[in-house]
């Protein structure tokens, strides 16, 4: 398969080991310094590019490869509620793909199918509270992180109790505090913290009086997220439409 890569950080650059590691060739690596070869037949011969940049630059990167009839994957998160009606008519109406998670790792679409089930059973059980912590690099820009709302929605959607999240505190990394901790009784709260070159960890805690019932997942590294992308691009190449993990795992 053919892959373009558009953004050429740490993500991209083992994206690119992950994809000629699993025997596909890289066409064409778009940054910062060469949007031009947005315009390149390089571009153009791709059959799936991924695009892994920033909020800002994710929409405009993603119109300029439908332009040129790439398909995309894309796992910069922040920007697509913006955009979203935009996207659903150019895959419905336009014959255009894009392929969206907020989190690629396959171990995070085993999580989420557990938080999935866990909210289910726990709105039966209305003395337990929910919040959500998730931890992230200093270099991330989101907060809270496109998995933590994914997660945050999901179990919005089976705990009747709630109805909506909410952000709660960011701790810094040099361990500044703002936002709030208080939130109204059916508002879910979502902690963030910033630190180090943490990969990723989101946990779930459901708290009462009698205990508390915890589930965290934790990236070692970047390289779950990696093969994830790539894995993500090779389901591309073959479907059509707006996709997300959920068409590509069925859990």
């Amino acid at each position: 398969m053919k892959i373009a890569l558009i953004g050429y950080g740490k993500m991209g650059k083992m994206i690119e080991q992950t994809a000629l590691s699993r025997g596909h060739e890289i066409v064409s690596i778009i940054d910062v310094g060469n949007q031009q070869d947005f315009d390149s037949p390089e571009f153009a011969s791709a059959d799936v590019a991924i695009e892994f940049t920033n909020p800002q630059a994710a929409y405009g990167n993603c119109l300029k490869a439908f332009d040129k009839g790439v398909k995309v994957v894309s796992g910069s998160t922040g920007w697509l509620d913006g955009h979203k009606a935009e996207v659903e008519r150019m895959c419905a109406e336009g014959g255009q793909t894009l392929f969206w998670a907020s989190n690629f790792s396959v171990g995070v679409a085993i999580f989420s199918a557990v938080n999935r089930y866990l909210a289910r059973i726990m709105d039966r059980f209305p003395g337990y509270d929910v919040r959500m912590e998730e931890t992230h690099h200093v270099h991330k820009l989101d907060a809270p992180s496109g998995t933590a709302i994914t997660l945050a929605e999901d179990i919005v959607s089976g705990l009747g109790r709630k109805s909506r999240w909410v952000k709660g505190t960011l701790t810094a990394a040099d361990g500044t505090v703002s936002g709030s901790a208080e939130c109204a009784p059916d508002e879910l709260r979502i902690d963030s913290v910033r630190r180090g070159e943490v990969a990723g960890i989101h946990t779930v805690e459901y708290d009462s009086e009698a205990d508390s019932i915890t589930i965290t997942h934790d990236a070692h590294s970047r390289r779950g997220f990696a093969l994830g992308a790539v894995l993500a691009a090779e389901y591309t190449r073959d479907h059509s439409g707006l996709l997300t993990i959920g068409d590509m795992f069925n859990f």
